[in-house]
């Protein structure tokens, strides 16, 4: 038998596979082409306290092996999705992860208050979208600045699991990554998109308005695959430290992040997903491939119990090279 169920920060996914913010809607959206009951869990679409419009001008730009988006954090604001969209989220089956955006520490503490009188399962902290112009990826490039936000969103919702999202375009990942530990993250979801851009050469302007917009899709996923690998490192070698300085003594051997990581960028395929859960993350979140092939989520679903079988492995856990 095996058993694709993981535990992310104290929740219980049915399986590794996770749809990653905004590019699934709210679920039901795809409710008519797959079953969405069979995903692990579902990141919904940016959300902040007020509704937002979203970027002007051209949102996506297709790119070899990749999609550039400077979509700009469309949404209808933390109450309407409460009262409106939330409801029929939670009649889905997977596990219910807000993402939750802003400007500035205020507007997410009070977004993180409201969602934390909620049903959702979990709050995953967006410091690290590379289309907005206020706040957004600000947060995510710096340690302290990360910390800032995390610490007080994470008093804010006591009650809820707290996974923060961080940037690729971070000089030093690894510290704002510990910083986010040290302020309150049960969990670390890596990576959002990688800042780009893109030129219109027939009208010899920029393509967006922005001027720069986040890259995803194939193309970056063997970057973010070593994003993992290295920060899963990084924890472990932090908690070994912490450890070994506990018992006055140094640590023997490699010890294991504080918190889980969740992987993310580029996946489309069971192999891709592998990857990732063999590099140390203990779940994965699945994007872009999405538009391309709405399937995509359950084919990998499917393909990594598969390999299970195949190599008779019995829980996800056991797939990862890093102990």
């Amino acid at each position: 038998m095996t058993d694709l169920s993981v535990t992310v920060a104290g929740v219980r996914f049915k399986n590794p596979v996770i749809a990653a913010s905004g590019t699934f809607g709210y679920g039901g959206e795809y409710g008519g082409i797959i079953d969405v009951s069979r995903l692990g869990g579902i990141c919904t679409k940016g959300l902040t306290l007020n509704p937002r419009p979203g970027n002007g001008g051209l949102r996506l730009w297709e790119t070899p092996a990749g999609l550039m988006n400077s979509i700009g954090l469309e949404n209808p604001g933390i109450a309407a999705f409460i009262e409106k969209e939330l409801p029929r989220m939670r009649k889905l089956g997977p596990v219910v992860i807000a993402n939750l955006s802003g400007s500035g520490i205020e507007e997410y503490t009070e977004g993180a208050r409201l969602l934390n009188e909620t049903s959702i399962d979990m709050i995953e902290l967006n410091i690290s979208c590379p289309n907005v112009k206020a706040g957004g990826m600000s947060f995510g490039l710096d340690p302290e600045s990360a910390a800032s936000v995390v610490g007080p969103v994470r008093k804010a919702a006591s009650a809820k699991p707290l996974m923060v999202k961080l940037s690729p375009n971070a000089p030093d990942l690894a510290a704002v990554a510990l910083a986010c530990v040290r302020a309150g993250a049960d969990a670390l979801s890596l990576v959002n998109t990688f800042k780009a851009m893109a030129i219109d050469v027939k009208n010899r302007k920029p393509v967006f308005d922005n001027i720069s917009a986040g890259l995803s899709g194939p193309a970056i996923r063997p970057l973010a695959l070593r994003m993992v690998w290295e920060l899963y490192a990084a924890l472990g070698a932090a908690e070994g430290a912490k450890a070994g300085a506990a018992q006055g003594a140094r640590a023997e051997g490699p010890a294991k992040p504080a918190v889980p990581l969740v992987g993310l960028g580029g996946i489309a395929r069971a192999e891709d997903a592998l990857e990732f859960l063999m590099a140390g993350a203990a779940a994965v979140q699945v994007g872009s491939a999405t538009f391309a092939h709405p399937a995509a989520m359950i084919e990998i679903i499917e393909g990594i119990e598969s390999y299970m079988r195949r190599k008779g492995i019995e829980k996800i856990g056991e797939l990862s090279l890093r102990g």
